[in-house]
């Protein structure tokens, strides 16, 4: 009677643990993934060195030149010296195929590892270039470079043929006076400015401004507006509270970089001729385009490191969110639509990339890894549950969006080529380091890290750690109306490739 007591308790135990960890009741429907649960629980580990203002952007706040530009889907160069620091101590060549403003990258270069990074968005691609551009400045040359140009009448160079193209999404996002003095200001950057490393800091601080100076706040999946903007309002309007005029911004943001010059000049005094050997030796490779696109390309087992963060699961729309610094860099309503189909799906407009993919593998002549990948894919049984049931709850209306089943379902698809390639080009003995969040649709818990980390295994990785936050994510307020508040875990996991 005792034992039967206490297997019917050691019972209850393991399913209230499963419940916290699946974060929905144990049933028939979730069967695939409590076995894929099982099949990594040991894995999963709380790190104590881990919260989430390290793996976010919130720990860069404060830091140079990390902090010029609010890039908030980065990690912290904080989480990057930990996990080179802790996981492999000697360095090498690392790679992030979703490099975003490039903390990794500049992170890793400095502490001596060789960096390449992809990435897809052009916003991320220029801040890192600007970055680059600022490391070569002569410190006094720029500062007197910013003496002059703060004491000009931006609006004297104010032409309307240059003229920001707004698209949509951004129509209004300025007060007219201050758009004026910005477009005045990068007319004159472009025409007066000689030195191309100066002008390009320059453009970059203008183009860190823009939500100080607009109407807007990002705010994930689009831009949230002021009540001020005078566009139509809906339940998502706001008051942002003061909003700086151009010159008040420009003013702070250019003081703002010229003071982290100024205290960093071990860094920064790279226009000496003595420093070059060195720097040259530590420059950052940046590949322009889609990590789906330029990964097939890159040379086997040549990489010893990834560290990265894709994209999320979570419906984040960049092109939007972003709106604003796509149209400063020129981008018309055309080329964004495009940019939005060419980025990793992750959100419910993106369309269906398979054909293109077998295309693309079979005109690299990789068409054993196409079937390979597919296979992956659609063997993953945790995965198809997920997958089957957001198909049901779509044809019965429970979706708040018909397209949330195909957007899951594209985002496994092109991650599992992108964790495929990884595990190719990675040497044995390299590490691959990946932050991501749990996701929850219509109550319907997907957990990304395990499905992702049987990817890992399938294509010859080994899963050493599923670390996770101490506190984990919460669900949004309508799932947890709906369904009850329930934590998401946040994760780094860490999968090796053994030596053979």
């Amino acid at each position: 009677m005792l034992n039967n007591l206490l297997s019917i308790f050691e019972e209850e135990q393991r399913n209230e643990r499963k419940k916290l960890v699946l974060g929905s009741p144990v049933s028939p429907s979730n069967l695939m993934r409590q076995n894929l649960f099982e099949q990594f629980r040991s894995k999963i580990i709380d790190n104590p060195s881990l919260d989430r203002k390290l793996v976010s952007f919130q720990a860069n706040k404060q830091s140079p030149f990390y902090s010029w530009f609010k890039y908030r889907e980065g990690f912290s160069s904080q989480l990057v010296q930990y996990l080179l620091q802790t996981l492999m101590p000697r360095s090498g060549i690392l790679l992030d195929p979703f490099a975003g403003g490039g903390s990794a990258l500049f992170a890793a270069r400095d502490l001596g590892w060789t960096t390449e990074g992809i990435e897809a968005l052009p916003v991320g691609i220029y801040a890192m270039k600007a970055r680059i551009a600022a490391e070569k400045l002569n410190v006094e040359l720029f500062r007197n470079s910013v003496k002059q140009i703060l004491n000009e009448d931006f609006s004297k160079y104010y032409e309307s043929k240059h003229a920001l193209k707004h698209i949509s999404i951004t129509n209004g996002a300025f007060h007219e006076d201050e758009e004026k003095q910005l477009v005045g200001y990068i007319s004159y950057c472009n025409k007066y400015i000689k030195d191309e490393n100066i002008k390009l800091v320059f453009l970059y601080a203008g183009f860190c401004i823009l939500e100080d100076i607009s109407y807007t706040r990002k705010d994930g999946q689009y831009l949230r507006w002021d009540v001020r903007s005078g566009r139509s309002q809906g339940k998502t309007s706001f008051n942002k509270g003061i909003i700086l005029s151009f010159r008040q911004a420009i003013e702070s943001k250019l003081s703002q970089i010229l003071n982290d010059l100024a205290e960093k000049p071990e860094q920064m005094s790279l226009f000496k001729e003595e420093k070059k050997e060195n720097i040259y030796k530590k420059q950052i490779n940046i590949l322009s385009g889609s990590c789906l696109e330029i990964l097939p390309t890159l040379p086997e087992s040549s990489i010893d490191f990834v560290l990265t963060s894709p994209p999320y699961a979570n419906r984040y729309d960049y092109t939007r969110t972003y709106a604003l610094e796509l149209v400063y860099l020129g981008y018309n309503s055309e080329e964004v639509k495009k940019l939005r189909q060419t980025m990793l799906s992750c959100t419910v407009e993106n369309r269906d990339k398979r054909q293109y993919l077998e295309e693309y593998y079979r005109k690299l002549n990789c068409v054993e890894g196409f079937h390979k990948i597919e296979k992956t894919f659609n063997e993953q049984a945790a995965l198809q549950e997920v997958i089957s049931i957001l198909d049901d709850y779509r044809d019965k209306g429970k979706l708040n969006n018909s397209n949330i089943a195909r957007l899951v379902r594209n985002y496994f698809y092109e991650m599992c080529y992108v964790i495929y390639e990884l595990a190719r080009l990675i040497k044995p003995g390299g590490i691959i380091t990946m932050v991501n969040d749990n996701v929850r649709y219509a109550g319907e818990e997907i957990p990304v890290d395990i499905i992702l980390s049987d990817f890992a295994e399938s294509f010859g990785l080994k899963v050493k750690f599923i670390w996770t936050l101490g506190r984990g994510k919460g669900n949004s307020s309508q799932q947890m109306g709906n369904h009850g508040r329930t934590e998401l875990r946040k994760c780094v996991y860490v999968w090796e490739k053994e030596r053979t």
